[in-house]
C-alpha cells in the first residue's frame, strides 16, 4: 500500500484526504514511480476547487521526481532505476508512488537533485515555452511579468536576465520585491503601493512593452492590455484572482490591434520530441547556474492541505514541495 491524497468532491483544502491506495503494476506504456519529492502549483488549486473540472474520485498534483520502480510492456522512454522528473496529466502526483504514462517521464540529470527536479518541471517548462515560443523574447526586449516573486516568476526573472532582456516584475510586498530583484528583474513594481500601468509607461518612456505575461487573471487583465504597445502580445496563462471576464474584441482594436493568447504547457509539450527539447533547454539553464530553483516551502505529503492554504493566501514565495 502507498499513501496518497485523494478527493471525492471539489472545494476547500479540507476536501483533500490522506489515504492508503493500492498502486499495482504498470500496464503497457506505463511506469511505476516512487516519489522522492512532489511539486505544488497553483493549477492544483484550480483542480481542487473545480475551476478546472475533473472526474471524481480523483488524485491531485501534476509534478514530481523520483525513481522508476517498474515498467510495462513497450516502454522505451525509461528503464527501472532511472531517476526521473515530470510535469503533466493524469493528476495524481500527491502520492508516495504512482502508475503513470512513461511518455511524460524525463531522465533527471545527475547534477539535479530530486527536490529541485520536483520543483522545476511545471514552472520551468512553462517559462521555457513562454519566453521562447509563445513570444520569442530577445536581448534588449523590455517585458512585463506579473507575480514575479512566485515560483514561475522567479524562474522567469533569471531566464530573462540570461537572455539579456529587461524584465519588469510586479509583486505584492517589499519582501517580494527584494526577491524578484535578486533573481534578476530589471525593475519591480509593488502593485499595492503603485499603479503598475503608470509605472510601466514611466519605465519605458511611454513606449510600453511588446509582451505581458499575466497569471493573475481577472484583477490585472485590462491593466495588462494598457501596458502593451500597438501590435503587442497579451499572454494570459493563469487565473490566480479568477477567470478573465468576457470582453469585446474591440478592446484589442482600440489599444492598437493587440494580440491575445491563452497558452497551456500541455499543448506545447504534447509531442515527445518537443517535450524532450524543452526539457533539455531547462536542464541546461539549471545545470549552468543561470537559473536556480528557489525552494522556500517544504511540507509533508500529509500536510498538503496546509500547503494549499498558504499558497492561496499568497504567503508563499518561490517554489513549494511535498515530501512523501
Amino acid at each position: 500500500m502507498s499513501k496518497a491524497i485523494r478527493m471525492t468532491r471539489t472545494g476547500g483544502p479540507e476536501v483533500m484526504e490522506y489515504v492508503d491506495v493500492e498502486v499495482g503494476e504498470p500496464g503497457p506504456g506505463e511506469a511505476r514511480v516512487r516519489h522522492e519529492a512532489i511539486g505544488v502549483n497553483f493549477i492544483d488549486v484550480y483542480f481542487r476547487t473545480g475551476l478546472y473540472p475533473q472526474t471524481m474520485p480523483s488524485g491531485l498534483g501534476m509534478e514530481g521526481a523520483g525513481v522508476v520502480e517498474a515498467i510495462g510492456e513497450g516502454v522505451t522512454e525509461v528503464k527501472v532505476g532511472d531517476r526521473v522528473a515530470y510535469a503533466g496529466r493524469p493528476l495524481g502526483s500527491y502520492a508516495q508512488s504512482r502508475i503513470m504514462p512513461a511518455a511524460i517521464l524525463l531522465r533527471l540529470p545527475d547534477g539535479i537533485d530530486f527536490e529541485t527536479g520536483a520543483a522545476m518541471m511545471l514552472k520551468g517548462l512553462t517559462v521555457q515555452y513562454l519566453l521562447n515560443r509563445t513570444y520569442k523574447v530577445k536581448a534588449g526586449d523590455t517585458i512585463l511579468f506579473h507575480a514575479a516573486a512566485g515560483g514561475v516568476g522567479l524562474i522567469a526573472c533569471q531566464w530573462a536576465k540570461a537572455i539579456g532582456a529587461n524584465l519588469i516584475g510586479t509583486v505584492g510586498s517589499s519582501e517580494k520585491a527584494a526577491l524578484a530583484t535578486a533573481a534578476g528583474a530589471a525593475h519591480v513594481i509593488n502593485y499595492n503601493t503603485e499603479n503598475f500601468v503608470e509605472r510601466v509607461k514611466e519605465i519605458t518612456n511611454g513606449e510600453k512593452v511588446p509582451v505581458v505575461y499575466d497569471s493573475i487573471g481577472k484583477d490585472t487583465f485590462f491593466g495588462s492590455l494598457d501596458c502593451l504597445r500597438p501590435l503587442g502580445m497579451m499572454v494570459s496563462f493563469g487565473n490566480a484572482t479568477g477567470p478573465v471576464p468576457p470582453f469585446s474584441l474591440s478592446e484589442l482594436a482600440s489599444r492598437g490591434s493587440l494580440f491575445v493568447t491563452r497558452p497551456a504547457l500541455f499543448s506545447y509539450a504534447a509531442k515527445r520530441p518537443d517535450l524532450e527539447a524543452m526539457a533539455a533547454d531547462l536542464f541546461q539553464m539549471v545545470e549552468s547556474g543561470k537559473v536556480t530553483i528557489d525552494i522556500r516551502q517544504r511540507y509533508k505529503l500529509a500536510d498538503a492541505a496546509q500547503a494549499h492554504i498558504e499558497l492561496e493566501a499568497r504567503k508563499t514565495t518561490g517554489s513549494s514541495i511535498l515530501l512523501p
